[in-house]
């Protein structure tokens, strides 16, 4: 198990933008299983929709593409000296609203690389109920090419 403490050495994001909770199993450049839990404190309920608090599907297939890079970063050498950015998403599917309350699982394995191209597919659910999908491509760039701030 890898806790939130870990994930933030694994991911720049930070709150209110981390969206991994915890990292409950990970098998190295094969797949990882995290969890976000869903709280009505979170700040992108204020305004999508207040009175209808539904998780935008773009966090949950971000919170699908931190889980990825969490896989990523601990299947690669020297993850110190990297940076990695979500370059595309493809067959994003919604099967199901997430709502305050639910805890959303998020497993995503890894396909294939290509150089420094991953693929992965992701799938979060709720309760065992399969809330959406995407395939996740990111690209691992080493710290020294990223020029900040990113203009």
């Amino acid at each position: 198990m890898i806790s939130t403490e870990q994930i933030m050495k694994f991911l720049p994001h930070r709150f209110p933008f981390l969206l991994v909770d915890r990292v409950l199993d990970i098998v190295p450049a094969k797949a990882v299983v995290a969890i976000k839990n869903v709280t009505c404190n979170e700040q992108f309920f204020q305004g999508h929709f207040p009175e209808w608090k539904i998780m935008p599907g773009v966090l949950i297939v971000e919170a699908m593409a931190q889980a990825g890079a969490v896989l990523l970063f601990s299947s690669i050498p020297d993850p110190e000296t990297k940076f990695v950015v979500l370059s595309k998403v493809d067959r994003a599917k919604f099967k199901r609203m997430v709502v305050p309350g639910d805890q959303l699982r998020l497993d995503v394995l890894w396909v294939r690389q290509k150089g420094r191209i991953i693929l992965m597919k992701g799938k979060a659910f709720v309760e065992g109920e399969l809330a959406a999908e995407a395939e996740i491509t990111a690209t691992v760039l080493d710290v020294s090419e990223v020029k900040f701030p990113l203009t």
